[in-house]
């Protein structure tokens, strides 16, 4: 009866030793989400900065909501904002010109409303800008 347990114990194998892997996965786990984490969050940002608009798009639209009620005051703004939206040579030609017609409305302390003239220059030049 010896002999056969001894037989059966030569039969069986030596430990082998298996390589483990397991500690470069679980870094490159933490890398890939930590990478993952980080994509999400770049997507977020964007998201709400593009959501809140940009300030050409908000120039834009102080100078197409003006109301002409204060004559003085619109000249200023109306100079200020075009001032900082144009960027090509046309667009700042024609905007020199609103300028220059806006001058009366600003240094003087009485002043009349804007001419016509003046607001349909403005709404042209409002419809010849490219916002996005």
């Amino acid at each position: 009866m010896n002999e056969n347990i001894a037989l059966k114990i030569h039969d069986i194998k030596d430990i082998v030793k298996i390589p483990d892997n397991s500690i470069f996965i679980y870094f490159a786990l933490i890398l890939l989400g930590f990478i993952v984490a980080l994509v999400i969050v770049i997507f977020i940002i964007k998201y709400f900065k593009n959501k809140k608009g940009s300030k050409r798009k908000i120039y834009f639209n102080i100078l197409k909501d003006i109301e002409f009620k204060e004559p003085k005051k619109d000249a200023y703004t109306i100079t200020k904002y075009l001032r900082l939206l144009v960027n090509e040579d046309r667009e700042k030609r024609l905007a020199g010109e609103l300028i220059n017609d806006l001058e009366e409305y600003k240094y003087k302390k009485d002043v009349s409303s804007i001419d016509t003239n003046i607001k349909n220059k403005l709404t042209t030049l409002l419809d010849i800008l490219d916002v996005k």
